[in-house]
């Protein structure tokens, strides 16, 4: 007799994003997912908030289908950071962060950022072992970008809406976009950011939250007397 056996697809991606999240934890390091559409800010973002996070020190894992031109960007501002190339594939998998992982001093992070290749559709379906997720939309892109790319959104921890000082020369909508990803997320705290912005002072300190809530949780993990290795 013949038994169709069905299994989840992406099993084993979850089964090591869930070993990459323990990992980290233990460490009190915080991995923050950074999502969004090529083109966007992604990397200009980090490029602004890394040098204002410190004391905290920051790592970063950088993906891409193929160069390594924003890995080189971020050690130009003094952070550890690796690429990740995907060589063709739309997004990074919890194997490859995990072994990404291995090239990085984690005795010396505290937030690990991952750049996530830049795709609205295919990176918000893969769990990579992030404590926090962070979709990033530029007002160069189109308002209407959370209700035609639902999930991204969904699963967003934050939402920043990126390039805000260069909004006035576009018909992007704020509010419009905000509406939008209301419609699918409620939690998700928003953020405009852009050059010389408060938005990016309320991002560092939402980062700074992530980060300390990470490592309490690793604390309260870890034996009396126990350190962080």
């Amino acid at each position: 007799m013949d038994i169709t056996i069905l299994r989840n697809v992406q099993e084993h991606n979850d089964a090591t994003a869930e070993d990459v999240r323990r990992l980290l934890a233990a460490r009190g390091i915080c991995m923050i997912n950074v999502m969004g559409g090529a083109g966007c800010g992604k990397t200009t973002l980090l490029e602004r908030l890394i040098p204002r996070l410190a004391p905290l020190r920051c790592a970063v894992l950088e993906g891409d289908i193929t160069t390594v031109h924003d890995a080189e960007r971020i050690a130009g501002i003094g952070a550890p950071v690796t690429q990740l190339q995907t060589q063709g594939s739309c997004h990074l998998d919890a194997w490859l962060v995990h072994e990404g992982l291995n090239t990085l001093p984690l005795d010396e992070v505290d937030v690990l950022f991952v750049e996530n290749v830049g795709n609205l559709v295919c990176p918000a379906e893969f769990d990579i072992g992030e404590h926090a997720r962070l979709a990033v939309l530029s007002v160069m892109e189109g308002d209407d970008k959370p209700a035609k790319y639902p999930l991204l959104f969904t699963r967003a921890t934050a939402v920043t809406l990126s390039k805000c000082d260069l909004v006035e020369h576009t018909d992007f909508d704020l509010s419009r976009a905000e509406k939008f990803i209301r419609v699918v997320n409620t939690d998700a705290q928003i953020i405009h950011t852009g050059k010389g912005l408060p938005g990016d002072d309320r991002l560092v300190e939402w980062i700074r939250r992530q980060r300390d809530a990470v490592a309490a949780a690793g604390a309260s993990k870890r034996p009396a007397g126990a350190r962080n290795s």
